[in-house]
């Protein structure tokens, strides 16, 4: 499968064990650096309109500052209630200090 691969950031703009919101054609996506890897999901809960990269990262979980429902960032996979539907996750590569996410 193809990937079109977008130039998204830089490793330098993603602060260790947190999270930051970036629009990239036409989509809210979350990156996430955690323990020296980098992981980009959706920006947009599942459950409700809220930001995740407004939400508390703890670990490779990110809880929605809405509802505290919380999704594992490598798979998206929703961990708890009131979450019923994962969260899409994007491939995520790095070359020299550029991050590139397949859109």
């Amino acid at each position: 499968m193809s990937h079109n691969w977008i130039d998204i950031a830089s490793v330098d703009d993603l602060p260790d064990e947190d999270v930051v919101g970036i629009d990239a054609s036409g989509k809210s996506i979350a990156l996430y650096q955690v323990e020296g890897e980098v992981y980009a999901t959706d920006n947009i809960c599942t459950h409700g309109n809220a930001r995740l990269c407004d939400g508390f990262l703890e670990g490779h979980e990110i809880e929605c500052p809405l509802h505290q429902g919380k999704f594992d960032i490598r798979s998206g996979k929703a961990m708890c209630a009131p979450l019923t539907e994962d969260v899409k996750t994007y491939p995520v590569k790095i070359e020299g200090s550029r991050v590139f996410v397949a859109i």
